[in-house]
């Protein structure tokens, strides 16, 4: 009763408070500016994620290696870029021109190829791609190393005395195992990454937070602006949410006999638990 009655203040403050902005709300919700700020949001999300996999991966098996200065280059770059702040690092890349006017592309200590001025090939969406994806490419090592070192090393060594090749081993032995532990922390590091998109507004990046931003500051409605932004990082999030559930069901198949319910079945399940009615218990057996 306590939880219903907060639960039902909650909703009536919602409702009623007019600071809350809702007819503005509506107003600006699928608005061209909002939704092309919510494009760029997706566009950059995908891209420092496909970065962040793949650098992930590459770091993770540099780590993994016997030579000492592989692993010891993977380790440098995994203790740096999760030891400084992702907004510095952005706000790094962001001012790259400062350090090296110019960039190019040749041969080492010889004679350069193409070159032209950072500013030209550093804008401010690239910085943001490169400090969001490099960024995270040092924690997906560690969750992609993680997923290796779970698979018990007797599989990958009757793998080699089958004939396999460590090609064929990783594919279909170490692999489709280690995803396991794989998937859940990458869910979650992509559901961050889709929220840590929006610090790329300090960079003048015209993401879903910058969007809303130019709005309120030309009607100055804040607050029904910002719930514009929570509301559509609300739903990614929730779609990715949806989307991590799936594939985790995916690649639980033969480590479990029953595979867990989907989100209908246990919606039905719990409906019908509901409609059941409770057992009779006689009068002698309270206590």
């Amino acid at each position: 009763m306590v939880v219903a009655v907060l639960v039902a203040m909650g909703v009536h403050g919602l409702v009623t408070e007019k600071g809350f902005g809702w007819p503005v709300v509506g107003q600006y919700f699928a608005s061209t500016q909002v939704l092309n700020g919510l494009l760029v949001t997706i566009e950059l999300t995908v891209i420092a994620m496909a970065i962040g996999v793949v650098g992930g991966i590459i770091l993770a098996v540099m780590r993994m290696s016997p030579n000492p200065l592989v692993g010891g280059v993977s380790w440098l770059y995994i203790w740096f870029f999760r030891g400084t702040p992702l907004l510095v690092q952005l706000l790094f890349w962001f001012n790259l021109a400062a350090l090296f006017p110019r960039l190019g592309l040749g041969v080492p200590f010889g004679p350069q190829f193409v070159s032209g001025s950072a500013n030209s090939f550093i804008t401010a969406f690239v910085a943001a791609i490169l400090g969001l994806g490099l960024n995270e490419a040092a924690y997906m090592a560690e969750i992609v190393r993680a997923g290796f070192l779970s698979v018990d090393e007797g599989q990958t060594e009757a793998a080699h005395a089958l004939g396999m090749s460590r090609m064929q081993t990783m594919r279909r032995v170490v692999l489709p195992q280690a995803m396991r532990v794989i998937i859940p922390p990458t869910g979650n590091e992509t559901i961050s990454m889709l929220k840590n998109t929006s610090l790329v507004s300090v960079l003048a990046v015209s993401d879903l937070l910058y969007a809303v931003q130019l709005i309120y500051s030309r009607n100055y409605q804040t607050v029904p602006l910002l719930i514009v932004a929570s509301l559509w990082y609300l739903i990614m999030t929730t779609v990715l949410t949806i989307g991590q559930y799936y594939v985790e069901r995916h690649y639980s198949r033969g480590s479990a006999r029953r595979l867990p319910p989907t989100f209908l079945g246990r919606l039905r399940e719990n409906l019908v638990t509901i409609r059941r009615p409770l057992p009779a218990v006689p009068r002698g057996e309270w206590r």
